[in-house]
């Protein structure tokens, strides 16, 4: 028989155990983001026509699943942290200028700057407001440090752009902070609305940790022209950002191959065959094979996690969509 981290999936076959919740979820969400202004629905209508791939509840849902049941405060908790997402994604927008998310039009590009910031504080407040009219409170505090967290992994990584001087271990501290944060927040508030104890959702927010940990150095990968349908080639480069493929390679080559290469980042990051040249760098120092060899050592750590539950639907489609962040092409 074939193993399950062996089989090609998608997101619908994943969704299938809690099928019926997301599509109650989905009418749930649309509720809690509506209010008494024509333009504000008119905004929040267009972003919830956009949204992507729908992980963040599903990973939600799915640890509630594993963990206990899912319940009416499971839907709160999975509303809460798009709410919140979704502010901080508007205010990124506002902040990079820029025109997209997604392939579609961001929120700045389409009302401006001024509306998408009250867009983005009217969204953060409706998720608090959701949370203390319900007395959420463990939840508010399982999502606040999220964003926390994910505000100081950017300035974190901000600062050190400048610098170039990021070592691995503060590479791991600002994905920990930026991206793995967010799903851990996930898995922590699907165990918390499901009846959960404390060791269990301490548990349950390690697995979505290590699970996030493995989704960013998939998406290092990707400016690597690790896969064609990726982001485009050489975009953290052309940012100054420091990935794990960047980091390795420095730091087995030669002073001389250093210099030149940290040069190039830092002055040449508009130039296409500077680019190229550091690309070609990092391919050759074997940087793409470690990156994918931290990656699966993180899911190793992951699924290691998830074998102390009982067999469920849910823990297979949970043990699926960790599979699927990693091979994933996009």
């Amino acid at each position: 028989m074939q193993h399950r981290f062996d089989m090609k999936l998608d997101l619908t076959q994943i969704q299938s155990p809690i099928a019926t919740e997301m599509a109650e979820f989905e009418t749930k969400f649309r509720d809690f983001m509506k209010s008494k202004v024509k333009l504000l629905d008119h905004i929040t209508n267009y972003i919830v026509r956009r949204k992507g791939k729908q992980m963040r509840p599903m990973f939600v849902f799915l640890t509630a699943g594993v963990t206990g049941n899912i319940q009416e405060s499971t839907y709160r908790g999975a509303a809460l942290i798009e709410l919140l997402h979704t502010a901080t994604l508007v205010h990124d927008d506002v902040v990079d200028d820029a025109n997209y998310r997604r392939g579609f039009f961001s929120v700045n590009a389409l009302w401006k700057n001024k509306i998408a910031v009250l867009v983005g504080d009217y969204l953060l407040s409706r998720g608090l407001l959701l949370s203390v009219d319900h007395g959420d409170f463990d939840l508010l505090q399982i999502v606040s440090n999220a964003v926390r967290e994910m505000s100081e992994g950017e300035l974190l990584q901000m600062a050190k752009s400048r610098q170039l001087d990021i070592t691995e271990d503060v590479y791991y501290t600002i994905i920990r902070q930026k991206t793995a944060s967010l799903i851990a927040s996930c898995c922590a508030v699907g165990a918390a609305t499901s009846g959960s104890g404390k060791e269990v959702i301490d548990r349950m927010r390690l697995f979505g940790e290590k699970v996030g940990m493995a989704f960013q150095i998939k998406d290092d990968l990707f400016d690597y022209g690790e896969d064609e349908i990726g982001k485009p080639l050489g975009i953290d480069i052309k940012e100054k950002k420091m990935t794990l493929p960047l980091i390795y390679a420095l730091n087995n080559a030669s002073w001389l191959d250093k210099r030149r290469i940290i040069y190039l980042v830092r002055n040449k990051n508009e130039d296409k065959k500077a680019v190229q040249e550091v690309i070609s760098f990092v391919k050759k120092s074997g940087g793409l094979e470690y990156a994918q060899k931290v990656m699966n050592q993180y899911v190793a750590e992951a699924k290691e996690i998830l074998t102390s539950f009982p067999a469920s639907a849910y823990k297979s489609s949970l043990e699926d969509l960790v599979k699927f962040t990693i091979e994933r092409k996009k």
